[in-house]
């Protein structure tokens, strides 16, 4: 059976970071954070979480030289900080994002060659810097559409590819679901196509549209769960959405999803 975690950033909002990913905890699930640097890592080491995922960049971008050079050496600083967590995966983008989750340099139209070539290389990199401390990167896919527009390399199909072009087990795939319907849809068939090919890192959930817990959209997320049970898939599903009314409401709306 799947591991159930929730993104803490986006529940319990009118509380510290430390208290939401206790009450995360104390509900039965492990917890996920954005960008680490804005959070007092020693408050959130004290806590009995268990923390699943996090951020592994603080600035840079995939499409070139100066931009990898920058995610590289943030991601080594990321990479000391999970190890203070005792947190598995870093997730990546193809570019750093801002507070509102906009691209700190948007690309126009289709990444070039020239792009694909270098995020490449560089996701390489990091996977062998994974490899090296134990920890898994993850690619996630954006949409480009409502929320991350001017993103490379954001379709699940792009950030598959790269994750299967490197095919190092320092990287895998964050399949984000909810930017998936917006971006592509086909939801079960894309989750058995990137299971079989064993590239799953992570699944990350919300509804559609809103971004908010399961339930609350059209996406048939009990659907996908049984989808999830069937390819006997044992790793990490994540809710990263936001409470629609009640955090605690959410987070057995997502259990109830998830629990087949």
């Amino acid at each position: 059976m799947f591991t159930l975690a929730v993104c803490a950033e986006m529940v319990f909002r009118d509380l510290p970071i430390p208290e939401r990913a206790r009450r995360v905890h104390d509900a039965g699930f492990q917890v996920e954070i954005w960008d680490w640097t804005r959070h007092d890592l020693d408050a959130l080491a004290r806590t009995p979480a268990e923390f699943s995922s996090m951020t592994g960049y603080i600035r840079g971008s995939l499409t070139d030289e100066d931009g990898a050079a920058e995610l590289l050496r943030t991601a080594e600083e990321s990479i000391r900080a999970a190890e203070q967590l005792s947190c598995p995966r870093l997730n990546l983008h193809g570019t750093g994002l801002d507070g509102e989750g906009l691209p700190v340099v948007p690309v126009t139209g289709e990444p070039t060659g020239g792009m694909w070539i270098a995020a490449h290389r560089t996701l390489t990199r990091l996977a062998e810097l994974g490899e090296s401390a134990g920890i898994t990167f993850t690619l996630e896919n954006l949409n480009t559409a409502v929320d991350h527009p001017g993103v490379p390399f954001a379709k699940a199909a792009d950030t598959l590819a790269l994750v299967a072009a490197v095919d190092r087990p320092g990287l895998r795939m964050n399949l984000d679901l909810y930017h998936a319907q917006i971006g592509e849809g086909n939801l079960v068939e894309l989750v058995r196509r990137a299971h079989g090919l064993g590239l799953i890192g992570e699944i990350q959930v919300a509804d559609v549209p809103g971004r908010c817990e399961p339930g609350t959209g059209e996406i048939n997320y009990p659907a996908v769960a049984s989808a999830l049970v069937d390819l006997g898939y044992e790793g990490t599903v994540a809710m990263e959405a936001w409470a629609s009314t009640d955090g605690d409401l959410a987070l057995e709306r997502f259990r109830s999803a998830f629990t087949p």
